[in-house]
């Protein structure tokens, strides 16, 4: 009876989320300079899919604002949230540590290096596509560098992964700070704004298209795995004696934790603890199984990414960087998960 409320509950949370991430979607996409309905949003959705269903914005310029600009912004919203949730989950599960988060092995870190070279090289007039791809490169390069120099005899160690990434991202901080003490003024603001985080930069659908094949490989990726991280959670001996090669099982995770991430932070920056707090607060309503906590945060941190950024366009007559607004919000949480997992453990 309980294993039935439980599933039960499980269904009403993702339900539920589900349910809130689409009013947010559709609230978001309404808010702007020009002004959208949630019915006259819902009424272009359906006839963008050929369905008469609905009207159409009143205001002439409402459909090309939704198309050419709110709706990409929204889905690279999402994009970025699902695959932070994701690689949360998954890093989280391998290091059997719920306050682990996918910059623990340097993928943020290294994309910030990537970016800031980018920028000082090319100077504020760089192309948003070199931008993106130097981060994206760097970011992966990073992580391969961290499990390269975590390895010892028999493979690499949790210990020394999280050590060496721990080293790792301080010695990228150092290439940042003195790539932003020898840049000039313009360039050192657009590291400083690049590093916070945002989705204002004029996100296209051509930049989308880039995206999602990332976002939904790596996350197919890691549904095969969910299976595989269950066991881990047993500890790493019982789960070879169960069958799973533990390092494999390991580089697979550090390979679409390191994909996925990269993904998220090429176009919009560094967004930070997304892929901490989303897996955590999703293990608490939904349970430690990896078959339902996966699908949970890529919906939470989807969720997350989506409430955050209309929060940046309307709490304030600017807009705030959007990775300043969940560090705003997502400090105090990490400090309320601290102190719980102190007091009860995982």
């Amino acid at each position: 009876m309980s294993r039935i409320g439980s599933a039960g509950r499980t269904a009403w949370v993702l339900i539920l989320t589900a349910l809130l991430l689409a009013v947010v979607v559709v609230f978001s996409a309404g808010v702007g300079q020009v002004h959208v309905s949630p019915a006259e949003v819902l009424g272009s959705l359906a006839h963008h899919w050929h369905l008469n269903i609905g009207p159409l914005p009143s205001d002439p310029q409402g459909e090309n604002a939704l198309w050419v600009s709110r709706f990409p912004r929204i889905v690279m919203g999402l994009l970025v949230g699902a695959a932070l949730g994701a690689g949360g989950c998954l890093l989280q599960g391998m290091l059997s540590n719920p306050l682990a988060e996918p910059g623990i092995i340097g993928v943020s870190s290294g994309a910030a290096v990537g970016a800031c070279l980018a920028l000082v090289i090319g100077g504020t007039g760089v192309n948003g596509w070199a931008l993106a791809g130097s981060a994206a490169l760097f970011g992966l390069f990073t992580t391969f560098a961290v499990y390269v120099l975590s390895m010892r005899e028999g493979g690499a160690s949790i210990v020394m992964i999280v050590l060496t990434g721990i080293a790792v991202n301080a010695f990228a901080m150092g290439i940042i700070s003195y790539l932003t003490t020898v840049s000039d003024t313009a360039t050192r603001e657009q590291i400083v704004f690049w590093q916070l985080g945002s989705l204002a930069g004029g996100i296209s659908w051509t930049q989308v298209q880039v995206v999602a094949p990332l976002v939904v490989a790596g996350i197919a990726g890691s549904a095969v795995l969910v299976n595989k991280l269950d066991l881990l959670a047993l500890g790493e001996i019982q789960a070879a004696s169960l069958g799973v090669n533990v390092e494999v099982v390991r580089r697979q995770v550090i390979v679409l934790v390191a994909i996925l991430t990269a993904a998220a932070v090429a176009f919009t920056g560094i967004v930070m603890f997304v892929g901490l707090v989303v897996p955590h607060v999703m293990r608490l309503l939904v349970g430690p199984r990896h078959r339902v906590l996966l699908p949970a945060s890529v919906l939470g941190g989807a969720l997350c990414i989506a409430a955050a950024d209309l929060g940046a366009r309307t709490l304030t007559n600017g807009e705030l960087p959007l990775g300043m607004l969940t560090s705003l919000i997502g400090g105090p949480i990490f400090f309320v998960l601290l102190r719980r997992t102190a007091r009860t453990g995982w």
